[in-house]
């Protein structure tokens, strides 16, 4: 018996709507009992574990292996992706004049978000990009709906106005924040979702997607921290914005509010340090 001499293992990522797929050809000589085992791949989390029989050895006549693992996306927010790359700024300034000349472009996303709701077989990250990429398309929408418009703050009922119908539910833009995301015990969402406002957090550029949803909300909550307009941090005192005050809670779930603060910020904080909360600018950000 000899130990593998050749493993060959090819990660191909694709962009459909058929959830994941694992495709698997093994062709062998003479491996007599060896056996080769492949742990199952969560799409969740996507662990690729591979081990070939008990004793990690193979026969004398070697074996040929390929292994193709096929990640998809169970929904597909390209449309979305282009329009926030066109007319999003880096720093998450939003050309709303630009965004309403392309309203058919929007409202065609949005048609199709209204008709492709997640499904229970959907992975959690699926669900969260779905619902982040739905609350700001939604929002956007809202403001091209009353454009010109000075502050989302001048639209009468603007979080709470049923404007879309999902399904046999019309949804307002607080029950997909308090009743959905919030639900789902993923604080970071407060740095994704937008409430097209100065001092929320920036809109990106770029859809959320369910395979890269990690690092897209890490970095979300690191840029927001960095922001000195909406939070000033220090060992001894902290500034911050009064989106953790009003989702204390939420940030407060796996340690304290300062516990959270550290995951994310180049400033390590004091646990005693004193805390003061800076004024939310509600003007458009455009």
């Amino acid at each position: 018996m000899k130990y593998l001499s050749a493993l060959i293992v090819t990660l191909i990522l694709t962009s459909s709507c058929s959830g994941l797929q694992q495709v698997t050809q093994n062709e062998s000589k003479n491996t007599n009992d060896t056996e080769v085992v492949f742990a199952e791949t969560q799409k969740e989390d996507h662990p690729i574990e591979i081990s070939l029989g008990e004793d990690g050895t193979i026969s004398d006549d070697g074996i040929s292996l390929t292994t193709e693992i096929i990640y998809t996306e169970a929904f597909d927010h390209a449309i979305f992706n282009a329009l926030l790359k066109k007319y999003v700024s880096e720093n998450g300034n939003v050309n709303y004049k630009g965004l309403k000349s392309e309203s058919k472009k929007l409202q065609s996303y949005i048609d199709l978000i209204k008709l492709h709701q997640p499904t229970d077989n959907w992975a959690k990250n699926d669900k969260l990009a779905y619902w982040i990429n739905a609350y700001n398309a939604l929002t956007i929408d809202l403001i091209l709906r009353n454009y010109p418009t000075k502050s989302i703050k001048d639209i009468k009922d603007p979080w709470d106005q049923r404007l879309w119908k999902f399904g046999d539910t019309w949804q307002n833009l607080n029950d997909i924040e308090h009743k959905i995301l919030r639900e789902m015990d993923e604080p970071r969402i407060h740095f994704a979702i937008v409430c097209a406002s100065v001092s929320c957090p920036k809109l990106q550029n770029t859809a959320f997607t369910a395979s890269n949803l990690d690092e897209q909300l890490t970095n979300a909550t690191k840029e927001f921290l960095a922001d000195t307009s909406k939070n000033e941090l220090s060992e001894d005192n902290i500034k911050i914005s009064k989106i953790f005050k009003w989702f204390k809670k939420d940030f407060e779930k796996n340690g304290s509010l300062i516990d959270f603060l550290n995951q994310y910020s180049d400033i390590t904080i004091s646990a005693s340090a004193k805390k003061s909360y800076t004024d939310y600018n509600w003007n458009l950000n455009n």
